[in-house]
């Protein structure tokens, strides 16, 4: 069963868990976009190139028809990746056809010089699976399939004794391939992996495990500047009377007090939603597609009673937290514009003992 998952592990996530490989597929996708838009710029060129050779070439003007369709794709190929976000799934398809018409054109130079075995379609089992990082099973079909319309196309162009050298040859270069494939995604997916763990040490607060400051910032100005959402709550919320917690328990429980809120916070708001901890005792929370302030209130009502699950040393004592909220709607430009809203929010609420929430009334 080891063996199995190990085998299901590389050729489905490219040796590492499925949960890694999921967190990190969104940047992998991005790296391939911008490796494929090159690889088509370049396809371009040759195919236009090759046509032009062909039309001056007796030997080449056999496949002029085919360079000029090769061409034409390749020329819609670069309109798709320069018009389409990199998070759209249409240029991943776009790929896989360009890597099938690169062994097409294996095939029809190999089918120009039916005397020798091919060289050109070994080739490509080898170079193609170098173009994309990705679930290393799907270009086994690729390469697979390949190898299959080859043979079964040289079948009735070459002789014989050709024909035999080329299935051995094609059938030992596509076990190297997917084999190649396979160590090479593995590799390049780790450094994607490794890359992910330094930037979430580098935007984690230690203390809390929530988002540090920087990265609290760096994230609601680039909702703010995108265009998903015009629509969200900021909440600004500190501990009542922490510094009364470190005098009294000392500052271990006033850490611990810190630790244990930064939790409730992270189990709470698992959607998606910005948690940080600001500083000292000030926690920051951004939740998306909030626009009222009734939907606000909840939310800050769901944070109050979670603040009281809080364990303090004294019998009988709870934690509490003061929280205020200034509603976005498209207004605000940066982060600091909405936070001096709900900050003065907050100041408000530390005032008012019975409901320990504001929100911001411009």
């Amino acid at each position: 069963m080891n063996v199995l998952k190990v085998l299901r592990n590389y050729f489905f996530y490219c040796g590492i868990e499925k949960e890694e490989y999921d967190a990190i597929k969104k940047d992998v996708y991005v790296s391939n976009f911008v490796v494929w838009r090159i690889l088509h710029c370049f396809m371009a060129f040759v195919f236009l190139a090759l046509y032009f050779s062909s039309l001056m070439n007796s030997r080449l003007r056999v496949n002029t028809f085919f360079y000029l369709m090769a061409f034409l794709y390749s020329a819609a190929g670069i309109a798709v990746f320069f018009r389409l976000k990199k998070d759209s799934r249409i240029p991943k398809l776009v790929m896989y056809l360009s890597i099938s018409l690169l062994f097409i054109f294996g095939c029809f130079i190999s089918q120009n010089s039916a005397s020798v075995p091919a060289t050109t379609f070994i080739a490509l089992l080898l170079i193609t699976p170098m173009f994309t990082i990705d679930r290393p099973i799907y270009m086994t079909f690729e390469l697979c399939g390949a190898a299959t319309l080859f043979l079964i196309w040289m079948y009735g162009v070459k002789e014989r004794e050709v024909w035999d050298v080329d299935v051995i040859n094609v059938v030992i270069f596509t076990i190297v391939g997917i084999f190649l494939n396979i160590i090479a995604d593995s590799v390049r997916i780790r450094e994607f992996v490794l890359t992910r763990k330094l930037n979430i040490q580098k935007d984690t607060d230690e203390l809390s495990g929530l988002k540090n400051k920087a990265a609290l910032i760096r994230e609601v100005n680039a909702i703010f500047h995108g265009a998903k959402t015009d629509k969200g709550v900021l909440f600004v919320m500190d501990v009542d009377k922490f510094k009364s917690i470190n005098d009294t328990f000392g500052h271990d429980v006033g850490d611990d007090v810190i630790v244990q809120f930064g939790t409730i916070l992270k189990n709470q708001f698992v959607n998606g939603e910005i948690a940080a901890r600001f500083g000292g005792d000030e926690f920051v929370v951004f939740v998306e597609d909030v626009d009222t302030a009734d939907k606000a209130r909840a939310i800050a009502e769901g944070i109050v009673n979670g603040a009281a699950e809080v364990i303090l040393p004294a019998v009988g004592r709870k934690m509490s937290v003061s929280v205020g909220a200034a509603l976005y709607s498209g207004e605000e430009k940066d982060f600091a514009e909405i936070f001096k809203k709900a900050d003065s929010a907050l100041y408000r609420a530390k005032a008012d003992a019975e409901n320990r929430f504001c929100s911001y009334e411009g």
